[in-house]
């Protein structure tokens, strides 16, 4: 008989005890995400500020340009954005490169965390490549933002690797509050409050 492969167990503060390579919806609380975000730094830590840039801050900064983008959308699609880097709460933020040097595996473990925390929140596991591609891009101009005013980039830099924003942030009446690096149970809160509202509404 071939031997089992070993469970992957991460157990939470919330108490729950989330199989990472075979998650389930019932596992995943918004209160440990909110944790793990509010304290997984951007840019491996590498950013200006009293306090890292968190995952959970970079969350809410998408969201936010997402909105600006799409006057229109859905709270359905709000929601999937603000989730979108969710399975960073138990694998950490790891940079663009590192991920693609990992391949495979990596992205499959991703996918399927991602797929049980949209299951959790009354979402299709799968959003429309659509509104996929519309969060990339949000995704993308955060990116931008954040390499420029937090982790020293020159503008031409974060154009080559981010492309040009579309978003001018003399119009982004949010900037100022969103760049600033929050502390970590304003990260924490914040994530929430937006989740929890959003959720209501779908």
């Amino acid at each position: 008989m071939a031997p089992t492969q070993p469970r992957a167990w991460q157990r939470m503060l919330s108490g729950r005890r989330l199989d990472l390579l075979d998650p389930s919806p019932l596992d995943v609380e918004l209160s440990d995400i909110a944790h793990g975000l509010a304290r997984v730094a951007r840019w491996n830590g590498q950013t200006l500020g009293d306090y890292p840039f968190s995952v959970a801050q970079h969350s809410v900064l998408v969201l936010e340009l997402f909105r600006a983008m799409n006057p229109a959308a859905p709270e359905r699609d709000q929601l999937y954005t603000v989730l979108h880097d969710a399975p960073e709460y138990v694998m950490g933020d790891i940079i663009s490169p590192f991920k693609a040097a990992m391949g495979g595996n990596y992205k499959e473990v991703e996918a399927r965390l991602l797929s049980a925390v949209h299951l959790r929140f009354s979402l299709p596991a799968l959003p429309g490549s659509g509104i996929g591609k519309t969060i990339k891009r949000a995704d993308r101009e955060a990116a931008y933002i954040e390499a420029v005013h937090l982790a020293g980039f020159e503008i031409d830099e974060a154009r080559r690797f981010f492309g040009e924003p579309s978003v001018p942030l003399f119009e982004f009446e949010p900037f100022e509050r969103l760049i600033r690096p929050w502390p970590t149970r304003e990260a924490f809160d914040r994530f929430v409050s937006e989740v929890e509202t959003l959720a209501a509404r779908v």
